[in-house]
């Protein structure tokens, strides 16, 4: 496929200037996002990018794309509903470490294991950015913040091993130092039929010195064409490397295809909302009842 052009990217974002902080992480996201959705010529009217709080959640308002902001942690609620009533829909998540794996961890587990057809992009930038940098369930052990200053005691949750381990049918990882690579991985994401996650390391300039650009760009290393990510136990083995700190591996770490999704095993083939006859319905009844 050609690539695109300067000004057919235009389209897909408006012209108000996003105000994260210089040299953040959430830009290259920003960027990786709009050139997969560009570069798989989904129209902009058919694309639903769903924020959650936080400067993660900010990115759908500096598109042109349909975008709902959601509670903290209820980003992929939403996405599940909209996707369910309206299966036309590329409905796509925009979440934070923090509202993904704190206040919505049970929601990330959950779809996991229904294979919601949707696409999770985790801004995994290892704290609370927008309130000021407060460890988060990504943070590393010994994490100084406002809210630890004697270093954070609690053992970090791995995004990617949870979703292997969750039931999720494509677990990726990108880094937002490398929107080339992290374009790719959010295609795939979005090509895949099930759920579709894309662990995001994405640097905080402001408030996280110990996860920068240099530490990820020495760490982290794409898989190469001998990695089979139909492999479950590997995919577990290999995304164990992140406990150890010293490797990040890139690229897509597990997928199967051919699994039933949520609206298989719910609407049965039936249409969805969205696109169903509801000229014969009538609430009348419901109005009626005593």
């Amino acid at each position: 496929m050609a690539k695109k052009s300067k000004k057919d990217l235009a389209k897909y974002h408006t012209q108000s200037t996003p105000n994260w902080c210089p040299g953040c992480g959430n830009f290259g996201i920003w960027v990786a996002v709009k050139n997969a959705i560009a570069e798989l010529e989904i129209p902009a009217h058919k694309v639903v990018l769903v924020g959650d709080i936080g400067c993660s959640g900010k990115l759908p308002y500096w598109t042109d794309f349909n975008g709902f902001a959601g509670l903290h942690g209820r980003s992929i609620p939403i996405a599940e509903g909209i996707k369910m009533a309206n299966d036309d829909l590329t409905v796509i998540v925009i979440a934070g470490d923090g509202g993904t794996l704190s206040e919505g961890l049970q929601h990330f587990i959950h779809a996991c294991r229904r294979n919601v057809n949707i696409t999770v992009v985790l801004h995994n930038n290892q704290l609370y950015g927008l309130t000021k940098g407060q460890a988060s369930s990504t943070s590393e052990k010994g994490f100084v913040s406002s809210m630890t200053p004697e270093g954070s005691y609690e053992t970090p949750l791995n995004p990617a091993l949870l979703a292997v381990t969750s039931q999720a049918s494509f677990v990726a990882a990108g880094f937002a130092g490398n929107t080339k690579h992290l374009t790719q991985m959010i295609k795939e994401g979005i090509d895949h039929e099930g759920f579709a996650f894309v662990d995001a390391y994405q640097p905080c300039v402001t408030y996280n010195y110990i996860n920068t650009y240099e530490f990820y760009s020495k760490r982290s290393y794409e898989l190469d064409d001998s990695y089979d990510p139909t492999d479950r136990r590997a995919a577990m083995d290999k995304v164990l490397e992140i406990d150890e700190g010293v490797k990040f591996p890139l690229g897509v770490l597990y997928q199967i295809k051919g699994q039933k999704t949520l609206a298989d095993n719910v609407l049965h083939g039936k249409t969805s909302v969205a696109k169903a006859n509801i000229d014969k319905i009538s609430v009348n009844k419901l109005f009626g009842r005593k």
